[in-house]
């Protein structure tokens, strides 16, 4: 009886082990029942085409960028150029996401590495990490921001006007990311030679504007060529820039996107 009774407690722990693990993983981050508060979360991604342990956390973040729905779930993925001369050049990479990494890493006494993710300019780790990345994303949808950022813009003649409302936000400045959701890329040579690679959330245009007036006003930023509305997003945060923490962040709306519906050329 006895016997029994402890293959049933023994049963009972195992489900519970079992359940508690597979709500690690990153299924659905944007199920109600691990994504509720108010809180939003900025993913920073470190990545390269050269790199073989990149493509796993590319693909990572399309399963967030797809399941995200609604959430405030921000995506960002800064292509590094230091990959560059390991036998394939990214025509993604730019010094400036190199910079970026290495500002993060003086901030968080961090290494650099790819693929690392950099949550809300507070915490990195991984980008393969799948366990790592839904805890992260989980714990800071669930917080209280103390700083509101409500953005819309209007693409127009290669240049965006972006308006901004912002609620406190001293020490901050506004980061602005234009980014291109998707893109299919096929490698010829380096460690990823030979395979085809799904790239999403590139980000292909970044600046930062220190804000006269930190309750509201107006910035203009340069669009790239290939802008297209419905394909590519407008992303902006408030960031701390001696702590690097990441106060509030927001898509930008788009108020008239007829001028911007250009065909994109498809990038091989």
């Amino acid at each position: 009886m006895k016997t029994t009774k402890n293959i049933l407690t023994l049963a009972v722990s195992l489900l519970f082990m079992v359940t508690l693990s597979s709500r690690a993983a990153i299924k659905d981050p944007a199920d109600k029942k691990t994504a509720n508060g108010d809180g939003f979360v900025v993913l920073e991604l470190f990545t390269s085409e050269g790199c073989s342990s990149c493509p796993h956390a590319d693909q990572l973040l399309e399963n967030v960028q797809k399941q995200a729905g609604d959430k405030p779930i921000y995506i960002l993925a800064y292509h590094i150029d230091y990959w560059d001369h390991q036998g394939w050049r990214d025509i993604f990479s730019s010094p400036q996401y190199t910079k970026r990494q290495y500002w993060y890493a003086n901030k968080l006494n961090a290494q650099v590495y790819t693929p690392q993710v950099i949550v809300n300019g507070k915490t990195e780790l991984i980008g393969s990490d799948e366990t790592a990345l839904g805890n992260a994303i989980r714990n800071s949808l669930q917080g209280v921001p103390a700083t509101t950022l409500k953005l819309t813009g209007k693409p127009e003649a290669g240049k965006m006007a972006i308006t901004y409302q912002a609620s406190a936000s001293k020490n901050a400045e506004l980061m602005i990311a234009v980014v291109q959701k998707n893109a299919e890329r096929q490698i010829k040579r380096g460690e990823n030679g030979g395979r085809t690679l799904r790239h999403v959330q590139i980000v292909r245009g970044f600046q930062s504007f220190r804000l006269e007036n930190p309750a509201d006003g107006q910035i203009t930023i340069n669009l790239p060529k290939e802008f297209v509305a419905p394909e590519w997003e407008v992303i902006g945060f408030l960031q701390d820039k001696a702590t690097g923490e990441i106060y509030a962040a927001d898509k930008v709306v788009y108020k008239d996107t007829a001028t911007s519906m250009v065909p994109q050329p498809s990038i091989k």
